[in-house]
C-alpha cells in the first residue's frame, strides 16, 4: 500500500512540475485515454479538448503547489483530495492567483501506472 501511495504522489509532483515547465507531453501521459474532467460552468471533457485548452494557454506561465489533503487507495482505483494554489500569468499580463480544492480518480493500468482518470477541479479566484 505505502508503494501506491508513493507512487500516486509522485504523480501529481509530476503533474505539477510539467505544469510548471509548459510540458504539455507529460502532463498528457500522466492521465488516462478516458479521463473526464468537471469544472464549474462547463460540461465535463476529455483528455482531446484539456490539450486544445492547453496549447491555447502556451505562453501562459503557471506555477503553484498541491498539498494532498486526502489519499484512498481501493485496488486499483485511488482517489486524492488536493488543495492546490496557482498563480497565472499571461505572456505580458498580470499575475492571477488561484486556489481551491480538487477530487481526483486514479486508476492502476495493466503494467502497474497510476493516472488520472476523473478530476472534479473547484479551483477558482483566490480569496
Amino acid at each position: 500500500m505505502i508503494a501506491d501511495e508513493d507512487a500516486i504522489t509522485a504523480v501529481v509532483d509530476q503533474w505539477m512540475e510539467a505544469t510548471r515547465q509548459g510540458d504539455l507531453d507529460t502532463v498528457l501521459s500522466l492521465m488516462t485515454d478516458d479521463v473526464v474532467f468537471m469544472v464549474p460552468g462547463s460540461e465535463p471533457f476529455g483528455k482531446d479538448r484539456f490539450a486544445e485548452m492547453s496549447r491555447t494557454m502556451k505562453d501562459t506561465k503557471i506555477d503553484g503547489t498541491s498539498r494532498i489533503i486526502e489519499m484512498k487507495i481501493m485496488g486499483n482505483w485511488a482517489f486524492v483530495r488536493n488543495l492546490i494554489t496557482l498563480t497565472i500569468t499571461p505572456e505580458g499580463g498580470t499575475p492571477m492567483m488561484r486556489s481551491g480544492y480538487t477530487l481526483t480518480l486514479l486508476r492502476k493500468n495493466g503494467d502497474g501506472q497510476w493516472k488520472l482518470a476523473r478530476d472534479a477541479n473547484l479551483v477558482g479566484p483566490a480569496k
